[in-house]
């Protein structure tokens, strides 16, 4: 159960970009929860209370996962993923899926924001690369939210400036 929860479900076992497959899972959830309620303050708690479990998985038994795939940091454990890409699809300006421009509007929204995680993950701007080192599932984690947080603000100013439309209005 330890490693299927931090293989997020699976995701983790991709042969290809393992990281990038288990980024995706928040991504999934908060599109079909705006499918299906719209969108809704329930929105933003479930994704965070995603993002939470897949960071108390990581602290919790990370070590478990450097023991299990022999290395630190293992690509095959993706919980670190899960919680950061949370953080950068909280309080973006979903739309009702009622209209093709509404469907096409929250798509732009998921795909910056997995993009944006992504980039930040993957190129390790100061001081994520360093903080790689701290032990056990912290180690694991502590990059990846702060990945998250990088996106977070690229996209919020992204918005502010314009550079997206940021009215949930049709």
């Amino acid at each position: 159960m330890r490693l299927l929860l931090l293989t997020g479900l699976g995701l983790g076992r991709s042969p290809v970009a393992p990281g990038t497959a288990g980024s995706l899972l928040p991504v999934a959830v908060v599109l079909a929860l705006v499918a299906i309620v719209g969108p809704h303050w329930s929105v933003d708690g479930s994704v965070a209370l995603l993002g939470l479990c897949g960071a108390l998985v990581c602290v919790r038994f990370g070590a478990d996962g450097e023991t299990a795939f022999g290395r630190k940091d293992p690509p095959q454990v993706v919980a670190d993923e899960v919680a950061g890409q949370a953080i950068p699809l909280l309080g973006l300006p979903w739309r009702p899926f009622d209209s093709p421009s509404s469907i096409a509007h929250n798509a732009l929204l998921a795909a910056v924001a997995f993009v944006a995680f992504r980039v930040f993950d993957i190129a390790k701007p100061p001081p994520i690369r360093r903080l790689q080192r701290l032990p056990g599932g912290f180690g694991i984690l502590v990059d990846d939210l702060i990945a998250g947080l990088y996106a977070l603000i690229a996209i919020r100013a992204a918005l502010a400036f314009g550079v997206m439309e940021y009215s949930s209005a049709h």
